[in-house]
């Protein structure tokens, strides 16, 4: 075999891949911290902290079990700082004559490869992840087109992997078990706290620190709480399994102030940086299910199985199918700027204040924190994708371009107009309230939706609709709220619209 240079990404530690079957001498592995990475975003620290941290242990793995790596550390002399200056640079100084890669789940790294590979003077050639449950257009080819909706992908999923099937069926006869779930925490069944771990990671923050790396959150470095190797993720799956899986999917959409996760297994960094594969998560939540079929629902497993097998890849499809592009979309022109709080979680309004807190805290929130509280209110308010993009990707642990901005931009803020999804996800304080105890401690009042101390999402909801007439009217999946608009007494909807103008006009000291 040729002498070659293989790239592996901080968000390509499969250890299972066929690269690593067999230990070859003309082999070697580049892994590569670079400030490139630090900069077309800004990140929270925890997330630069995990994705170091686990590239480093990867990388001890690799030589560990004998594979030749080289790696190169943010504050290395001699690192370029960017992927293709500082892969063209060890190619010639090693002499290497052939250099591969494993496909990057993000367009502008796909991008960056394939040009660094026309420039280069050496054969070169790209592999697979080996990673997820599709290929990378294969919901494009799907739905050939034509819209895209994620239960119909779903579904066909289900038949062509055999996974709660039974026979051509689903099993129990419904695809969907969300009429069972979803209900707001009642203190029927007790809390358990996540799985951490107690990682010291305090010498790579003085790294990163001392290289001037731009960040924000909070960290207690000394005891940093993710899992950082393929061996902890795996704990942290059979930890959901054992323990927060038998109620997943009734409290999936609860929230509150004083638990932070309720029943969510939190693995979704392990997997978006391919420590663990879907066909093993899903495999273990079924594996589970089999054995204690008698202590846990389908309604459970169903819930938790759409969100790896269908949410997840669907989301990949669809960033592959449009991008690029995708990034551009803006349908309702909104080009408010992000409010200074988003930065550092200090609003009056507690949902929002908890929520970004929490954020803040620990680089992480579930689903619903992020889609009905946060996106919910940059949707509302009017604030510019592309600012609610940047946050998004930058603050979450598990936030890589592929699976941020199709929730973001797309579900979430309703940029792209309906590709992904087939209404925009936006609510007043009544939901908040129904799925979360936030409103009960809040300086505003979720019942008013004017005059004094009135929660800026009930104005806010109604001049959404109001404001977008145009584009939304028609759509029948929300042609109540827009009866219920034309219901309204003329003064009531006078006085709605116009706590709305004031709220707008004063984003940052609501």
């Amino acid at each position: 075999m040729a002498k070659t240079l293989r790239l592996i990404l901080g968000d390509q530690l499969n250890s299972k891949h066929s690269w690593y079957s067999n230990v070859d001498d003309n082999v070697t592995y580049i892994m590569l911290e670079v400030m490139q990475e630090q900069e077309y975003v800004m990140h929270h620290v925890q997330k630069i902290l995990a994705f170091f941290a686990s590239m480093r242990n990867f990388a001890h793995q690799l030589t560990q079990n004998g594979h030749n790596v080289i790696y190169f550390k943010l504050d290395d002399r001699g690192n370029k700082q960017d992927f293709s200056e500082n892969i063209k640079q060890v190619i010639k100084k090693e002499k290497f004559e052939r250099f591969e890669y494993q496909l990057p789940d993000e367009y502008r790294l796909d991008e960056q490869l394939k040009m660094l590979c026309k420039e280069l003077k050496v054969e070169t050639a790209t592999a697979d992840t080996e990673h997820f449950l599709t290929e990378r257009f294969d919901v494009k080819d799907f739905f050939g087109g034509k819209g895209y909706r994620m239960e119909s992908f779903y579904r066909r999923m289900r038949q062509k992997h055999h996974i709660l099937m039974d026979g051509d069926d689903p099993l129990h006869n419904r695809w969907n078990f969300d009429a069972d779930n979803r209900k707001k925490y009642d203190g029927k069944v007790p809390l358990q706290e996540p799985l951490t771990f107690d990682h010291d990671v305090s010498a790579l923050k003085e790294m990163i620190d001392a290289a001037k790396v731009k960040y924000f959150g909070n960290v207690d470095a000394k005891h940093f709480a993710w899992p950082l190797s393929r061996k902890e993720a795996l704990k942290v799956l059979h930890y959901f399994c054992e323990n927060l899986l038998p109620n997943f999917g009734t409290y999936e959409d609860a929230m509150l102030q004083n638990h932070i996760s309720l029943f969510h297994s939190r693995i979704s960094f392990a997997q978006n940086v391919k420590m663990i594969s879907p066909a093993e998560v899903v495999g273990a939540v079924l594996d589970y299910y089999k054995k204690q079929s008698h202590n846990i629902s389908i309604a459970q497993v169903e819930g938790f199985v759409r969100q790896i097998i269908g949410w997840r890849e669907f989301m990949r499809g669809v960033y592959w199918a449009q991008m690029p592009g995708y990034d551009e979309k803006n349908f309702f022109k909104h080009h408010t700027e992000i409010p200074h709080w988003f930065w550092d979680g200090n609003t009056k309004m507690n949902c929002l204040n908890k929520c970004i807190g929490q954020s803040l805290n620990q680089a992480w929130a579930h689903h619903i924190q992020r889609l009905m509280v946060i996106g919910n209110f940059g949707l509302l308010a009017g604030i510019s994708p592309d600012d609610m993009d940047a946050w998004y990707l930058g603050i979450y642990i598990d936030a890589i371009q592929w699976v941020e901005i199709t929730n973001t931009r797309g579900m979430s803020q309703f940029a792209d107009g309906g590709i992904i999804a087939s209404k925009p996800y936006v609510a007043s304080a009544a939901y908040i309230n129904k799925m979360s105890d936030y409103c009960k401690n809040c300086h505003y009042d979720y019942k008013k939706k004017h005059g004094e101390k009135a929660c800026p999402y009930n104005s806010l909801y109604w001049n959404f609709f109001d404001r977008n007439a145009d584009k939304l009217e028609k759509n029948p999946r929300i042609g109540m709220a827009y009866n219920n608009l034309k219901k309204m007494k003329p003064e009531e909807r006078q006085k709605i619209m116009e706590q709305a103008e004031a709220y707008l006009e004063n984003l940052n000291t609501l």
